[in-house]
């Protein structure tokens, strides 16, 4: 036998994918059955139905004023509340991680159906 170094070579193959506003590495088949949770558009669903919260129990009046006691524009604060207007299974869906793959916030901001069966329609839609 010989005493001379032998390398070892291990490829692994990986994607990078983006995720809630980061980058993470995905392996095939070990990584494929994670939950692809998207903390961003958790956080604002979860902000929305909490700013909802405080209008209905009269904590704040108005739009404007829980947008300047959260010091942020009442524009973003109203697209923000449209997401109380998602059907239960598309909230689900985005909080156990199992929304569409093209599902993200920036999409979600844009005007959708206030019915619900047209809105999983409008969101699996590519060009939407």
């Amino acid at each position: 036998m010989s005493d001379a170094a032998q390398t070892l070579t291990v490829v692994i193959p990986l994607r990078v994918k983006p995720r809630g506003g980061r980058k993470a590495m995905v392996t095939p088949g070990v990584l494929a059955l994670e939950r692809r949770q998207d903390i961003t558009l958790i956080k604002a669903v979860a902000r929305a139905f909490r700013w909802r919260r405080m209008l209905e129990t009269g904590r704040f009046s108005t739009i404007n004023e829980l947008a300047a006691a959260e010091k942020i524009n009442s524009s973003y604060v109203s697209r923000v509340l449209r997401l109380t207007l998602l059907a239960p299974d598309i909230v689900e869906a985005i909080l156990d991680g199992r929304q569409p793959e093209g599902m993200a916030l920036p999409a979600l901001m844009q005007p959708f159906p206030v019915k619900w069966e047209g809105q999983s329609q409008h969101i699996a839609t590519p060009s939407s």
